[in-house]
């Protein structure tokens, strides 16, 4: 027999087919449009959550303004703010244990007392005197003069040995500093109560977060979710704030005829509505930002609070009509460039710190796939820094 000549029979016998090249071509082409369709749905679901915090962060100062106007019981109206966010963290602990047979974290009184109380009384300050100021000065001022929070939370970063004092540190702390001189320099709504009450505010601020993230660094205490946090904190902040309210408020407020010596029940509800309004903003707000750094980064916060100002600005030259001079503007891009620059050095030491690690204080992985559908985090350590920094603009 002959010899039959095997060496093209593969190719003979098994031909590529015909729409194998298409294919080819096609993989690549899916793999793209599946990445551009993942990129457009994170860049829509990061600008929704950056506008639903715009809308409470801002929607809260503006309120504040607009409600001083005519209720002129700042501290009151905080406490009642209190007791609603008490009120609705408690609800979302008790859906969140209901949904996961998990019980909530419930400290005892000898940490409640020893470390909780400090973080709880500079809390209940800050946001105290923020609300009085403003029966004195502009959204502009309170706004600028707030934002100024970052440089006592360096400071204070740098007392508690939270940061390294560097060079760059030290330029923050110069252009954040002569940008709120220049603001209000020859400010011609500028009222020395209001500010005193508001920067007295920012000082209290520093140490405000400064002590939370202490607070929530320690992991013993189980505080790491947001919620748990503000259930503990409102109830302390509550009594810590009654003494001031006592002797500032308490006897106007029990002769006025809008609450206790009310004659119209029609009045009475509609304040009441207002005061309730507000303390939904302030959970709003706490609740958006957990939110916004859950689902993208500390980072995102950072540079979305400082297009916040900007845009809380224009809002009340535009709504309510304060004025801002040519000097004010610049004090206030000067300001900016400071807390840009801080954002910008916090950025480059956390991505210089090697691969993304577990966030401490934010928030565990069951929490999240309960409050949030999604457990995956992609953020360092030192991001948790960044946030403080962005809440310090609040």
């Amino acid at each position: 027999m002959g010899r039959v000549s095997t060496s093209h029979q593969p190719l003979r016998k098994v031909p590529a087919p015909a729409d194998s090249g298409a294919r080819v071509l096609q993989l690549p082409r899916m793999g793209r449009w599946a990445l551009d369709v993942a990129f457009v749905w994170k860049a829509v679901l990061t600008l929704g959550l950056v506008l639903l915090y715009y809308c409470f962060s801002i929607g809260i100062t503006f309120y504040n303004k607009w409600l001083t106007k005519s209720f002129h019981f700042p501290l009151f109206m905080t406490m009642l703010h209190l007791a609603v966010i008490f009120l609705f963290s408690a609800l979302s602990r008790a859906l969140v244990q209901c949904s996961s047979h998990r019980a909530r974290v419930v400290l005892s009184w000898a940490d409640y007392l020893r470390r909780v109380a400090p973080t709880a009384l500079a809390t209940a300050l800050d946001v105290g005197l923020s609300n009085w100021s403003f029966l004195y000065v502009t959204v502009s001022l309170y706004t600028m003069t707030k934002s100024s929070a970052v440089l006592f939370i360096l400071i204070f970063s740098l007392i508690f040995k939270l940061e390294e004092l560097r060079a760059a540190l030290v330029l923050v702390v110069l252009l954040i500093a002569g940008g709120l001189f220049m603001f209000t320099y020859k400010s011609t709504q500028f009222n020395v109560e209001g500010f005193a009450l508001v920067l007295g505010a920012s000082f209290i601020g520093g140490i405000r977060w400064t002590l939370t993230q202490m607070l929530l660094q320690k992991a013993e205490l189980g505080l790491q979710n947001p919620i748990d946090t503000m259930f503990h904190l409102q109830p302390l902040m509550f009594l810590g704030l009654f003494p001031l309210f006592a002797v500032f408020e308490g006897l106007h407020l029990s002769t006025s005829e809008k609450i206790f010596r009310f004659q119209d029940t029609g009045l009475l509800l509609r304040v009441l509505g207002s005061l309730f309004l507000g303390g939904i903003l302030a959970f709003g707000l706490g609740f958006s930002e957990f939110l916004l750094v859950s689902r993208t980064s500390s980072l995102t916060l950072s540079i979305a609070g400082i297009f916040k100002e900007v845009c809380t600005l224009l809002l009340a030259a535009h709504l309510l009509g304060d004025q801002i001079s040519l000097l004010n503007w610049l004090g206030f891009a000067l300001c900016l460039s400071g807390i840009s620059l801080h954002v910008a050095l916090k950025a480059l030491h956390s991505r210089g710190d090697g691969g993304p690690k577990a966030l401490k204080g934010l928030g565990s992985s069951p929490d999240l796939e309960l409050l949030l559908r999604s457990s995956q985090r992609e953020e360092g350590d030192n991001e948790e820094e960044e946030y403080f920094v962005a809440q310090g603009q609040q």
